[in-house]
């Protein structure tokens, strides 16, 4: 259960300046961040069970709201150095306001190192041909015209040896 504060006459002297802090903290950070100073400033005032020493309330509401402006933004530039650094390291870039990691997830990394051990196993079970046929076209990115000139061997066989791997390869793969 909340209790509203007593009247003070700094509490006062905070209601008549409230619409005016308002313009003084849109001037500064935008309309988007004014009310919730303006509410930040009033919580600090309203903490204050004794005001008898306070000369000018006014001067007095107004350093209060500075700090809590100066405050809130300490804790933006804190922050925001904080996230650019975690993406410096992280390789994180930034697109369109959305974090996205340049980094592979380690499980995925993981899957993928098992698939090309497996790979590269079931591929040793076939003869030597085929798998220098398979891994000339697979591997270094020659097309089929490529290897068959290299082994000089027709393109017609080449086309074959990469059936029989790829058939093979599926049948070892898919267990």
């Amino acid at each position: 259960m909340s209790t509203i504060p007593s009247p003070t006459p700094l509490l006062d002297a905070f209601y008549e300046r409230r619409a005016e802090l308002k313009r003084y903290f849109a001037a500064r950070v935008g309309d988007a961040d004014a009310d919730d100073l303006v509410q930040e400033t009033y919580i600090k005032i309203a903490a204050i069970t004794d005001d008898r020493d306070i000369r000018s309330p006014g001067a007095y509401i107004y350093r209060v709201g500075n700090n809590v402006m100066l405050d809130r933004l300490r804790k933006q530039r804190a922050t925001a150095a904080r996230e650019n650094e975690w993406r410096r390291i992280t390789g994180t870039l930034s697109s369109s306001g959305e974090d996205v990691f340049d980094a592979v997830p380690a499980d995925e990394v993981l899957i993928s190192r098992d698939n090309l051990r497996r790979l590269l196993a079931a591929l040793e079970e076939l003869p030597e041909n085929v798998q220098n046929t398979f891994r000339r076209h697979k591997f270094d990115g020659l097309s089929h015209s490529e290897v068959a000139a290299e082994f000089g061997v027709s393109r017609s066989l080449v086309e074959k040896h990469m059936m029989f791997a790829l058939k093979h390869l599926i049948r070892r793969l898919e267990r």
